[in-house]
């Protein structure tokens, strides 16, 4: 009797167990993760050659979408990824900039866009939804016979990471002011710091939670950053412009434009997880500073070994992973000569770990003088998506501009080859003599 008021008891759990839904389970598919809140309000459909466009949208694996198609649909499909959004909980979605979006349709392309399952700095995030979109587009509308994929700023993580993750499934890519040399970002935003600190004297990492309103300014006090900046000063910026991709046009004006927001983002952390605090893959152990004078940096300057080794080191899929530069299609690059948030330093990382692997006739990459993150005309981005998709159509790999040899980006009229000059004016470009 006893024996069988256990296995009643016991019997009783597992009701309760099975009945009982474990507190980790994710919401449906078609529902935000926990903490998350979606807005994408209705779009509009555009006009094309007089007709309307069709445009979808809803929740798929936990992510917003829009997709949208024109009236006479070619069966090509461009996937449009978006760049950073920060700390925000609520997942948006963006068409594609810089006119793409009309053009797309006028060409006959359809597009898609996720709102991807998280934000913060979370690459596999944007990789898996990305995918996933396109996949599920061949539900809500037809199998295209071929895929592209755009993206900006971490979008261009996204992007470079996304060719490797899935081999041959993007027939060409458009990453714009990408973070294609991966960690390296976050490398430059730690030799911010400690290049600055070695310079003035300060001790001041790990970052003290003033370091913003009682370090910072002290940091800027010694090196004259306040205004014209001294000899440790012109130290510090010169080796910002090496550490960004060198000597090249603009760059001191450059400088002038970031140094406070760069200070900046030594606060953007906010959690433990690799997403919200990608420095934890930042290192500057193996990095040579120059110029080397009147301060002995690379004596003095203090060395940080990457928070999360494993991180910095797996091939796998991670918030912020590696991109190996084995590209399974072509890739047609912009970047801005001046950008220091997501620096040029980017494209030349990027060329050699391709040429590395020996796909350099798979990328071309195009320098656009202007300073501002993401600053691109119309016609700048217009011009690049023709040219990749002629690319792809026809196999003839179109111009680009040498970014690894520092004589040639040095020269005064770097940039200007594909430069749109009707923007000079707009925006930073007044920053660059002109063309």
């Amino acid at each position: 009797m006893q024996v069988m008021r256990k296995v009643l008891g016991l019997t009783a759990v597992l009701v309760l167990l099975l009945a009982t839904p474990p507190a980790s389970a994710s919401p449906p598919s078609d529902q935000p993760l926990p903490g998350y809140t979606i807005d994408n309000p209705p779009l509009p459909p555009a006009n094309v050659g007089g007709q309307p466009s069709r445009v979808l949208q809803g929740v798929h694996e936990h992510a917003a979408y829009t997709i949208e198609v024109p009236p006479r649909w070619n069966g090509r499909l461009a996937m449009w990824a978006h760049g950073y959004r920060g700390a925000s909980t609520v997942l948006t979605v963006d068409p594609p900039a810089y006119g793409l979006r009309q053009k797309l349709l006028d060409q006959g392309f359809a597009w898609a866009a996720s709102s991807y399952y998280a934000n913060n700095y979370d690459v596999k995030a944007g990789v898996e939804s990305t995918h996933d979109l396109a996949q599920e587009f061949a539900k809500l509308v037809d199998k295209p016979k071929d895929v592209f994929l755009l993206g900006v700023s971490m979008g261009g993580h996204v992007t470079g990471r996304s060719l490797e993750q899935y081999p041959h499934f993007y027939k060409g890519a458009l990453p714009m002011c990408g973070v294609l040399g991966d960690h390296e970002l976050f490398d430059f935003f730690l030799d911010y710091q400690v290049v600055a600190q070695a310079l003035a004297g300060i001790d001041a990492y790990p970052l003290p939670d003033d370091y913003l309103t009682a370090v910072v300014p002290r940091i800027k006090d010694a090196l004259g950053l306040n205004g014209t900046p001294n000899d440790l000063g012109k130290q510090f910026a010169q080796v910002v412009v090496n550490r960004s991709g060198g000597p090249r046009p603009g760059a001191e004006a450059a400088f002038g434009f970031w140094k406070d927001f760069l200070f900046q983002l030594s606060a953007t952390s906010t959690g433990d997880a690799l997403s919200t605090d990608p420095s934890q893959v930042a290192t500057n152990v193996l990095t040579r500073y120059a110029p080397n004078a009147p301060v002995d940096l690379n004596a003095r300057v203090e060395r940080v070994y990457p928070e999360n080794v494993k991180a910095r080191l797996t091939p796998k899929l991670t918030e912020v992973p590696r991109i190996a530069g084995r590209p399974t299609a072509p890739v047609l690059s912009l970047h801005d000569l001046g950008d220091l948030f997501v620096p040029f330093s980017m494209e030349q990382q990027y060329r050699r770990d391709v040429l590395l692997h020996g796909r350099g006739d798979a990328l071309v990459q195009r320098a656009i003088r202007a300073v501002n993150h993401c600053e691109f005309s119309p016609a700048e981005a217009g011009a690049a998506w023709d040219d990749l998709v002629r690319w792809v159509d026809t196999g003839k790999r179109p111009e680009g501009d040498v970014v690894d040899d520092p004589a040639v980006v040095a020269a005064p009229t770097y940039g200007c080859r594909f430069t749109d000059p009707t923007a000079y004016g707009t925006g930073s470009r007044r920053l660059f003599p002109a063309c």
